[in-house]
């Protein structure tokens, strides 16, 4: 580190907490790689929190002419998110939100996820303009600094069109509110010749004729090469302009604190149809003939139209035949009746063309959801059936709309010129806009020739024949940054030297991104993908699956768990740097293997379904090899598992004596210290009592015959633990559950030797699988003989162990409690819904096996009022990480508590204990299994009949 940025940090040290600054190796690694194909490493990394620290942030670094880059998702793809400088973090501190009091607009601050915005949007039938096929992922500034667009986001509905005002930090640390009157007024009087240079940027522009017809005609279709040069035409006032000249700007001009836009409405009717046709250019004229389609009001009735070549289809496994083009279409409606009619007019306007299949449109939701999952998922679909260790680069450019047919059939021709036989095209067909996706290595310097090759002749497509956009979307990045001069001519690309000027008189933010000296820099910094695991070699790092990690702003995500792995393969192979390789394995312990949940809710936002737990499981194996100490106490306990299940009670019963004696404060304060010192697992108040099935409960059930028999296998857990002192119910679960199926005309099996018998989830999150799968077995052997093999349904009490169970049994038919009481007893209880609201909280386990509509759907048929609190993915509780890591746990609830203070929620139910530890200590109420709620609102139908 050089003086200057030692001095810099010594001084930001004094303002921000040392633990939001990052300037170890292996957090800069993980925080300076983000989607694109580039790779700088950043020397210091800084997690903002408000604008105050953000505008202390760039004083600071300005006094020491240090560069500076800023980040949000880091999903982008040009390399406008990086940098070997300082890297500015504006992701789980800037998540606020507010909306107008007539839902026309709402303010957004950059950290915020563009799915999230829609989410709070949707109560009111209103909607976030931009959709980018990212957006579950994306985050607001990324959007709007990026201006990205999406599927049914042309340029009359992108950032630019929909941005009010904006609260920006400048370079010189200064804060200005474009929205508000007296910010403007404190502007004009600090910076007064700031706003004369903006007027007269202006003026220069609206008095050149030739100029302004370059401007119109450039901006008609997607455009974001460069600098946005729209604004100085299309307002008068300097701060309306200040505004939109950051939409696309990449972090050059200035921070984005807030944004202030309008919101869409949303359509209550949409429909959709996936148009299949033999020949790509019939499918773009049937393109241009669909945007040609209005209602009687001008309004354009086709909402979205999205080419997928025949490699895009492939790589999503379509059936439906070789070789064809596909145009996702989707039409919306204020009625039924309207949305009939759009769809009938679409089929009138399309009958001409040869379509592979007949025209199908559906209204169903389920049905195009899974069509729009799939355009959504292309570029990281496609990306994962490269060959491994290559990287999947994604382009952007877009023509106008009468060039499409021609220009479409002219790159497919050049990607086979250039040997791409692999590429596929795909996009945002009804706004001329397509991606395209190679395969590339960069391993030798004939590879990285044909690439720069490639790029020369696209740019003679697009812009010399086309007059079309090197970027329309994805940002400018360092990918086009040499040729924006090129696609804009001289004048639009010196003004835009002048805007740049005028905001960052000392070049200092973000640097070589839009405005790069080196006309090699899109071919350099290529980020290595070497191969280090199976289960995650087909990642290209998209940023997808961050948004279901518990722990991405935490310690590290999913992805940064991969890229770190990479690179220490990388460096274990080639042997280059040894301290650096020592110094990454020793600090990813921590952050990398002991905080990982292993819940694999990573792999449900992946389109690749790369589940992050396989590898760390993985990991946590090869450290404690066949012999180790580790090895051997892991097999001693399965081999003993009755004893030690004895011993965990007997722990548990002098906790709870302890408890009794000290008190709640004198206890937790003595645990937590505990904890700290020495690693004990933590005690909390929510740690239940033990418990043991007593052999008059199995006598009774055994007496209890019934034509309707289910075997039930209660969970290690729940045959140790009972309720905690602080529980709204005394009896354990077991035998509640024996209850409800025997109200519910049921007979209850028990298989032999429970006290003996486990899932081998323990065993497998320890990176012990052999002894997992041991266990497995011997389950499945004393289930096999109590099913009758097979004949009756199973059911275990605790979701996590039935999902381990459904992996590794396959005999017999399998249930936790949710699916057996909606599927087999719905019919034989009558539901009398309680007026109390509730809330549930539904486990990774039942989100992966499909269950999660099932969990709400049994909800409200026992509570009219029924919470499932948002963005509370998994709770980190992880089998006994909230024990050993309870940090985790806490960091994954933070949003719980305000929801449910907020719906007046007195209780809240799920169905894994453990899980219900960790949200009763977090959430200040109790969780308990949703067969109490069950058992509360139900009674046996009159009419029923075993």
């Amino acid at each position: 580190m050089k003086k200057r940025e030692i001095l810099f940090l010594k001084e930001i040290s004094k303002f921000i907490p040392r633990d939001r600054i990052y300037t170890d190796e292996l957090r800069r690694l993980a925080w300076g790689t983000d989607a694109g194909f580039y790779r700088l490493v950043p020397k210091i990394v800084i997690r903002s929190k408000g604008e105050q620290e953000v505008s202390e942030l760039l004083q600071t670094a300005d006094r020491h002419q240090l560069p500076v880059t800023f980040r949000a998702a880091g999903t982008s793809l040009s390399g406008q998110a990086i940098s070997d400088s300082i890297l500015i973090i504006a992701g789980k501190h800037w998540e606020n939100y507010s909306i107008s009091a007539d839902h026309q607009s709402i303010s957004l601050q950059p950290g915020i996820i563009g799915q999230r915005i829609n989410e709070v949007l949707a109560p009111f039938g209103r909607k976030f303009a931009p959709d980018p096929a990212s957006i579950k992922s994306a985050m607001l500034g990324g959007i709007v600094m990026n201006n990205a667009s999406g599927m049914n986001c042309g340029t009359h509905a992108n950032s630019d069109k929909v941005l009010l005002s904006a609260r920006i930090i400048l370079a010189d640390g200064t804060i200005l509110d474009t929205g508000n009157p007296d910010s403007r007024n404190a502007f004009e009087q600090s910076h007064p010749e700031f706003i004369r240079q903006i007027v007269r940027l202006r003026d220069r522009v609206k008095h050149d004729e030739q100029l302004s017809s370059r401007i119109r005609y450039k901006y008609s279709i997607k455009n974001v090469t460069g600098l946005n040069l729209l604004p100085l035409l299309s307002f008068d006032d300097p701060f309306d302009i200040i505004t939109h000249l950051m939409v696309g700007s990449e972090g050059t001009l200035a921070f984005l604190a807030e944004a202030t836009m309008q919101t869409e409405y949303d359509y209550p009717h949409k429909a959709s149809a996936m148009l299949y046709f033999e020949d790509i250019k019939e499918a773009c004229r049937a393109v241009v003939a669909l945007k040609r389609i209005t209602s009687p009001t001008g309004e354009r009735i086709v909402k979205g139209a999205e080419l997928l070549d025949w490699k895009s289809l492939a790589s999503v496994n379509d059936p439906t035949g070789e070789g064809l083009t596909a145009v996702l279409t989707e039409t919306k409606a204020c009625t039924s009746e309207e949305l009939n009619e759009r769809i009938a007019a679409i089929k009138e306007v399309l009958a001409p063309f040869r379509t592979f299949t007949p025209i199908y449109f559906t209204d169903n939701p389920e049905e195009y959801s899974k069509y729009w999952a799939i355009r959504s998922g292309i570029f990281p679909s496609v990306g994962g059936t490269r060959p491994l260790g290559t990287t999947s680069l994604i382009e952007d450019v877009a023509f106008h709309i009468e060039d499409l047919p021609e220009a479409t059939a002219e790159l497919q021709q050049l990607l086979a010129k250039h040997g791409y036989e692999d590429a596929c095209i795909y996009g945002h067909a009804l706004e001329g806009n397509y991606h395209f996706i190679i395969n590339q290595s960069f391993h030798t310097e004939k590879e990285v020739n044909r690439y720069e090759d490639l790029m020369n002749d696209v740019i003679t497509l697009v812009v010399d024949k086309y007059d079309g956009s090197l970027k329309a979307e994805h940002g400018t990045g360092r990918n086009m940054a040499p040729f924006v001069r090129y696609e804009w001519g001289n004048d639009a690309y010196d003004l835009m030297k002048s805007v740049k000027q005028l905001f960052d008189p000392k070049g200092l933010l973000n640097p070589g991104v839009i405005f790069n000296d080196d006309p090699k820099c899109h071919i350099k910094n290529f980020k290595p993908l070497p191969l280090t695991n199976p289960h995650v070699d087909k990642c290209i790092e998209c940023g997808f699956c961050e948004v279901n990690c518990l722990t991405c702003g935490f310690t590290l995500s999913s992805r940064q768990r991969i890229v770190l792995q990479r690179e220490i393969t990388r460096l274990t192979q080639s042997q280059e740097d040894p301290v650096r390789l020592k110094t990454l394995q020793r600090q990813y312990l921590y952050p990398g293997n002991s905080t990982c949940a292993g819940d694999g809710l990573c792999s449900m936002s992946c389109p690749m379904g790369i589940n992050v737990g396989d590898l760390t499981h993985d990991l946590r194996q090869a450290a404690i090899p066949v012999g180790s100490l580790s090895y051997s106490v892991g097999n001693w306990t399965a081999s003993h598992f009755r004893g030690v299940k004895k011993g965990m009670r007997s722990v548990l019963t002098l906790a709870d004596a302890a408890h009794t004696v000290l008190g709640t404060t004198v206890m937790s304060s003595l645990t937590q210290r505990m904890h700290q010192l020495v690693k004990v697992p933590l005690w909390t108040p929510s740690m239940p009592k033990a418990y043991q099935i007593k052999e008059n409960v199995k006598r009774d059930a055994a007496n209890h015959t019934e034509a309707c028999k289910v075997v039930y296998f209660p969970s290690c857990i729940n045959q140790s633990m009972g309720v905690s002192a602080q529980s709204p119910v005394k009896q354990p679960l077991v035998e509640k559950t024996i209850q409800l199926l025997q109200k519910a005309g049921y007979e209850v099996i028990f298989p032999k030797e429970m006290d003996k018998l486990c899932c081998g989830t323990i065993w497998e999150s320890k990176g012990m699988p052999d002894i997992a799968d041991r266990k497995a077995s011997e389950l499945e052997e004393a289930l096999w003989e109590a099913s009758q093999q097979g004949l009756y349904p199973v059911l275990c009490d605790q979701s996590p162990c039935l999902y381990r169970m459904r992996n590794t049994i396959h005999k017999m038919h399998l249930f936790e409690p949710v699916e057996f009481i909606y599927t087999f007893l719905r019919d034989k209880l009558e539901f009398i819904p309680t007026e109390h609201p509730i809330a549930i909280h539904i486990t990774c386990s039942m989100r992966k096996m499909g269950l999660d509509k099932t969990f709400i759907s049994l909800a409200r048929l026992c509570a009219d009022q029924v919470l499932v609190p948002e963005e509370v993915g998994c709770c980190g509780f992880a089998g006994d990480k909230g024990f050993t890591q309870p940090e985790v746990n806490a960091y994954a609830l933070r949003k719980l508590k305000p929801q449910l203070e907020q719906h007046d929620i007195r209780v809240g139910y799920s169905n894994s204990r453990t899980c219900e530890i960790g949200l009763t200590t977090h959430s200040g109420i109790s969780y308990i299994s949703l067969v109490y709620l069950v058992d509360q609102c139900t009674r046996p139908k009159k009419n029923l009949t075993h």
